[in-house]
Formats: C-alpha cells, sequence, structure tokens
C-alpha cells in the first residue's frame, strides 16, 4: 500500500463515516470562526478608523508653540528655556513660503468655554470656539452636512460668520427651523450661521466638533486684546514618503522666520499626526493578542474533541485495522491513515470556519460603522496552518495506538 493508495482509503474513510466528520469538522469550525472571526472583525474596525483619520491625513504635521500643553519643564533639575508663542503674523507668513510645498492651516483656540444665545435660548457654557481659515476643516477631516465652508473674502476681512456643530443647531433651533443666514450670538457679538457640521459623535467621553464653532482667523485675532492667544498651524505634506523631509523644509522656514540662531534649539514644536496612526497600530496589535488567546483557547477544546473522536474511532476500526496489517499494511502506513484523516477533518472544519469567521467579522465590522469588505488572506493562511498542525497534534496519538494494535488480536475484536 503506497502513499497516494494510502490517501484515497483515508478520503473514502472519511466518506463514510459522514457524520462523524461532518460533527468532527464542526468544533474545528467553531475554533477557526472564533480565531479567523475576532481578527477580522478587529482588522475591520481598524481600517475603518484608519479611513476616518485618513481625512486628517496620514501626512500632515503640526507646528505649535514651545511646551504647547503649558507649564515649564524641568529636565535635571534645571528649568527648560521657555520661548515666546507664535505670533499671529509669524503663523501667517509661514502658510505664505511654505503654500508652494503644500496646503496649510492657521488655527487658534479662542475659549473652551462659551455661552452662546439665539433669542431666549442659550447654551451651557461649555462650547469650544475656534478661528481657523479656509483650510482648516479639510485638513482637519471635518466635513460641511449643510452650508458651505468660509470663503476666501471671509478669512480675508474677518466677517461675523461661523459654521457650528450639531448639539448647538439642537439646543437653540427647534426642528423646523433653518439655521442657515440665522443669527447668534456670543462674546457680545452677533454672528451668522454658514454651515453645520455632519454630527461627530462622543470621542472620549467628549463632545469633540458637535458641541464646538468655528470662525474665521481674523476675526479670531481681534478677539485677542491681551495678546495670549497660542495660533497654531497643520501642514500637509505632498507625499507621507517624503514627509521628513518636507517637516525639514518646513522647520528651516519657521526658524528663519522666528530669527533662531544656528546652533540654538527650535523656538517652537514640530510634530507628526501619524502619531494618532502609530498609537491605533499598538492598540490593535494588542486587540489582535487577546483575540488570537481567546481563538487558541477555543482550537484547544476543539483539538481535544477531535483526539477523543479519533480515540474511539480507533476502538471501531480495530478489526479493519487487523485486516490491513494481515494483508501486509505497515505500521508507518496506519499512522498516515490516520492522520491522513484527522488533517482532512481538520482542513474540511477550517474551510467552514474561515468562511464564517470572515462573514461574522465583516458582520460585526460594519454594524460598529459603514466599511468595506475585507478579506484578511494572512489569517486565512494561519488558519489553514493551524488546521494542519491540530490535525498531526489531534491525530497522532490514536494513530500511534492504531499502528501498535496487534493484527491477530485485532482479528478476533468483536
Amino acid at each position: 500500500m503506497n502513499l497516494a493508495e494510502n490517501i484515497r482509503e483515508s478520503l473514502k474513510s472519511v466518506k463514510v463515516n459522514l457524520l462523524r466528520t461532518i460533527l468532527t469538522g464542526t468544533i474545528i469550525a467553531i475554533g477557526i470562526t472564533s480565531l479567523v472571526g475576532m481578527l477580522t472583525a478587529i482588522d475591520g474596525i481598524k481600517a475603518q478608523i484608519e479611513e476616518s483619520f485618513a481625512g486628517l491625513g496620514a501626512s500632515n504635521f503640526d507646528i505649535r508653540s514651545k511646551g504647547f500643553s503649558g507649564g515649564r519643564g524641568m529636565r535635571d533639575g534645571v528649568v527648560e528655556k521657555t520661548f515666546p508663542p507664535l505670533r499671529y503674523k509669524e503663523v501667517l507668513e509661514f502658510q505664505r513660503e511654505f503654500s508652494s510645498t503644500g496646503p496649510s492651516t492657521v488655527y487658534t483656540t479662542v475659549s473652551s468655554a462659551v455661552e452662546v444665545k439665539r433669542g431666549s435660548k442659550k447654551t451651557n457654557p461649555n462650547v469650544r470656539v475656534t478661528g481657523g481659515d479656509e483650510q482648516y476643516l479639510n485638513l482637519k477631516g471635518l466635513k460641511v452636512e449643510t452650508g458651505r465652508n468660509f470663503s476666501n473674502t471671509e478669512i480675508r476681512y474677518g466677517n461675523n460668520v461661523c459654521v457650528v456643530g450639531q448639539d448647538i443647531i439642537d439646543t437653540l433651533f427647534d426642528k423646523n427651523d433653518d439655521p442657515i443666514n440665522d443669527y447668534i450670538t456670543f462674546f457680545g457679538r452677533r454672528y451668522t450661521i454658514i454651515g453645520i457640521l455632519e454630527k461627530q459623535g462622543a470621542v472620549g467621553g467628549g463632545p469633540g466638533a458637535d458641541r464646538a464653532i468655528f470662525i474665521p482667523v481674523e476675526n479670531a485675532s481681534r478677539l485677542d486684546t491681551r495678546g495670549n492667544f497660542r495660533y497654531s498651524l497643520t501642514a500637509k505634506g505632498t507625499d507621507p514618503l517624503q514627509l521628513d523631509y518636507e517637516m525639514g523644509q518646513a522647520t528651516g522656514v519657521m526658524r528663519k522666520i522666528r530669527q533662531d540662531r544656528i546652533g540654538q534649539e527650535d523656538s517652537f514644536e514640530i510634530t507628526k499626526s501619524q502619531s494618532v496612526g502609530e498609537s491605533l497600530e499598538e492598540i490593535a496589535g494588542y486587540l489582535r493578542i487577546g483575540g488570537f488567546g481567546i481563538g487558541f483557547i477555543t482550537l484547544l477544546g476543539a483539538a481535544i474533541g477531535l483526539m477523543n473522536i479519533m480515540m474511539v474511532s480507533v476502538t471501531e476500526r480495530t478489526r479493519e485495522i487487523g485486516v490491513r496489517k494481515a494483508l501486509g499494511a505497515t505500521p508507518l502506513r496506519i499512522r498516515q491513515q490516520f492522520l491522513i484523516e484527522a488533517i482532512v477533518i481538520c482542513i474540511l472544519g477550517g474551510i467552514l470556519g474561515v468562511i464564517l469567521g470572515i462573514g461574522i467579522g465583516n458582520i460585526v465590522a460594519n454594524a460598529i460603522g459603514p466599511g468595506g469588505f475585507l478579506i484578511p488572506w494572512f489569517w486565512i493562511v494561519v488558519a489553514f496552518i493551524i488546521c494542519v498542525v491540530v490535525g498531526l497534534a489531534s491525530g497522532y496519538f490514536p494513530a500511534y495506538k492504531a499502528s501498535k494494535l496487534d493484527p491477530i488480536e485485532s482479528l478476533r475484536y468483536e
């Protein structure tokens, strides 16, 4: 009996014992479904989050005042040197010089505790007002659902216009009202609503852009009566692969504008927006480890179940094994037959598990947020490798036991 004939006999045995094959394959399928399903869902959710952050741009970088987080840092017991914040005219000059490389936006936070009024209605004093230009919403990944963005004229002359979040509209306007071109009041000034942002939802427990108002940065600069505003820039590079080079260019431009001397440290901070994506990848890695661990435990239970069924199969087929040995089958061929049967059952279960896992994983990912259909080829390959390993591990002991049976005793077995 050669290997090819042994394979045919194994496949025939799998087909004859169809119910046993289905039950055993289902055990493996459940384990593979758990593994592939969880990992597919994690990758699908990660892809959707990355797509959401794509609006921020993988090649974006921020330029802001040194010590933006506030306070004076300590290093080796010595208070670090402080630098004056970026001034409005400096960030505008940078924007003009960097325009040949890529677009950028100038913005500043006016206040995070503003009360907004409309007639007799008013919001809680927790609205954030930000001054930005016509590029701000685009580079920050914010979309206008109703109305429009700022025009160049409104940015240039600092008109009293604003783009607002959904929470403010829900608070100050009735359902049948049309907020566009209507007025709201804050800082003792009346502003015309020209745009309403898409609903963003809460992120990290905060309201985000839903409870925010955006005004022209020129208008915001007029509110800076004490010169305390911190102006920042977000610039978009042309190519993520050239980001470090373009950040170097931006550093040179800003150092020239700030008149930083040779050998002196930068008087400003420049950071990659991509760090958000890197943090996301780290979190997704932990989720994958957890998902793989849970799937592995499920597969371990499936492997024990398969081994138990294969042991029962050896007992049931004792006479068959005795006949094969009497006809000249070697212990190696007997082991091969049972191992091939176990591997085939695992692969059949694995195919079913992969199909179910991909389907369930994509359903879960799309239930959390709309996205495309993801086929995790890497995890499919991993799943089939695991199926073969499980088949070998589960089938070896029963196969070894079958190969050691005495042919005479086996023929006597009832």
